[in-house]
């Protein structure tokens, strides 16, 4: 198989002779062989595999995978590689966590930021 992972804001990663694919989606953990039917599975937070000439493990967070033929193209918003997978999972505290505070944070500035222009957009409106 073909295997593409995708970020918002680069490629991850793209490899051939990929011989098969473990993934943690919302309904349990699948494996995913050259001749599965072609199918879309929502990604949760958690371990990504796949195997070419030997295992290896990814610390994925929520996304997307497609698989059609013996394409299989994974969306995720975050993805990280080259970490022993005893510490895999110290990684995605730490990295998934930071994430979501800095979210939160962008959510609450975007509320403050809409607060104010709706209350400006009010007082612009009293004058008429």
């Amino acid at each position: 198989m073909e295997l593409k992972i995708l970020l918002p804001y680069k490629v991850f990663a793209e490899l051939k002779n990929v011989k098969n694919i473990i993934a943690e989606t919302s309904e349990g953990s699948f494996g995913f062989l050259p001749e599965r039917l072609d199918c879309v599975a929502i990604l949760v937070p958690g371990i990504f595999a796949y195997q070419t000439d030997k295992l290896h493990y990814l610390a994925v967070d929520e996304g997307l995978l497609v698989k059609t033929g013996l394409q299989v193209l994974v969306s995720v918003r975050n993805a990280i590689g080259n970490v022993a997978l005893g510490e895999l999972a110290e990684t995605i505290k730490k990295e998934f966590k930071n994430t979501d505070e800095n979210d939160e944070k962008l959510n609450q500035m975007v509320s403050k930021l809409e607060t104010g222009f709706l209350a400006k957009l009010k007082k612009f409106n009293s004058y008429d």
